[in-house]
C-alpha cells in the first residue's frame, strides 16, 4: 500500500507502563476510505494505541502518520485532519451541549458564524436539539457519546478515531451514530473504531485488525481476517483464552 493510500500509518509504536509493555512495536496501516475496526481482549493495548495515534499519549518509540503528517513532529497539521472520540476522557461537562460543540469548533480556529451553523446542523442530525441547552453532566451515556461525536465532527475531519463509540449506548442512539459514520465513510472519510462487539464490527466494518498483548495478530479486510469463520470464532482462535465454565455447581442446584 502506497503512502497516498494510507489514512493512518503506525510504525513500531511502543508504550510501557513500568514493567508492563502495553503496546509492543506495533505496525498498522488503515486504508483511506475504509471503515476500520480495532478489536482485542481487555488489556490488549487498543486504547493506548489509539491514544498514541491521535497525540493524546506520547509513545516510547515508533511513529504515527495521519494522511502523511507526523503526529509528533507536525502535530498541528496531523490533528487538523483528525476527529477524536476518546473513551473515558473528561469533558467540560458544566457547559451545555451546544456550548461544548461551539467551544470545540472555536478551539479549531473556525469562524464563529460557521461554528454556529454547523453546531445546529449537528444537534439536529444527532437528535440533540431539545437537549442543546442542558448541561452535559446531566446527559445520559448515549447523549454524551453523541455530543462528543459532534465535537469530533465540527471541523469536518478526514479521519475519525473513535474509542468504543457504541459502549453503553441505547439502540436508538447507536443507530443514529452508525448512520452518520457510514455516511461519512461512504463520502470519502475514514473511520477507525475500537470495539468489543464482534458482531457489530463484522456488520459495519470493511477492514479489521485483531490486537492482543500489544501486537497485531491479524489485519486486512473483514473477509480475509475471518478466513471462512465468524469474526468471533476467528478472534478466539487467534487470541485464545478460556470459554468453558468449570465448577459453580451450586448455581445449577434448584432451591426450595
Amino acid at each position: 500500500m502506497s503512502d497516498e493510500q494510507i489514512a493512518l500509518g503506525l510504525r513500531g509504536l511502543t508504550k510501557r507502563f513500568g514493567e508492563m509493555v502495553a503496546v509492543d512495536h506495533l505496525d498498522l496501516d488503515v486504508p483511506r476510505g475504509s471503515f476500520f475496526g480495532l478489536v482485542g481482549p481487555n488489556g490488549a493495548g487498543k486504547t493506548t494505541t489509539l491514544s498514541m495515534a491521535t497525540g493524546l499519549l506520547r509513545p516510547d518509540a515508533g511513529t504515527a502518520h495521519v494522511l502523511g503528517a507526523d503526529v509528533w513532529t507536525d502535530p498541528i497539521a496531523a490533528k487538523a485532519r483528525i476527529g477524536v472520540l476518546p473513551d473515558g476522557l473528561r469533558l467540560f461537562d458544566r457547559l451545555t451541549g451546544r456550548q461544548l460543540v461551539t467551544y470545540a469548533g472555536l478551539l479549531r480556529g473556525m469562524d464563529r458564524a460557521l461554528v454556529a451553523e454547523r453546531t445546529e446542523e449537528l444537534m439536529v442530525a444527532l437528535g440533540l436539539t431539545d437537549a442543546g441547552d442542558k448541561l452535559v453532566i446531566d446527559y445520559s451515556a448515549g447523549m454524551t457519546k453523541k455530543i462528543t461525536l459532534a465535537c469530533a465532527l465540527i471541523h469536518a475531519p478526514r479521519l475519525l478515531v473513535l474509542d468504543e463509540p457504541f459502549e453503553a449506548v441505547d439502540p436508538v442512539s447507536a443507530r443514529t451514530i452508525r448512520g452518520i459514520l457510514e455516511d461519512f465513510a461512504a463520502n470519502g472519510g475514514t473511520v477507525v473504531l475500537s470495539s468489543h462487539v464482534m458482531d457489530l464490527v463484522e456488520r459495519i466494518c470493511t477492514h479489521v485488525a485483531i490486537i492482543a498483548s500489544g501486537q497485531v495478530r491479524a489485519i486486512g479486510t473483514v473477509d480475509d481476517v475471518r478466513a471462512g469463520m465468524s469474526l468471533d470464532d476467528r478472534f478466539l482462535d487467534l487470541v485464545g483464552g478460556r470459554t468453558d465454565v468449570e465448577g459453580l455447581a451450586w448455581l445449577r442446584t434448584s432451591s426450595d
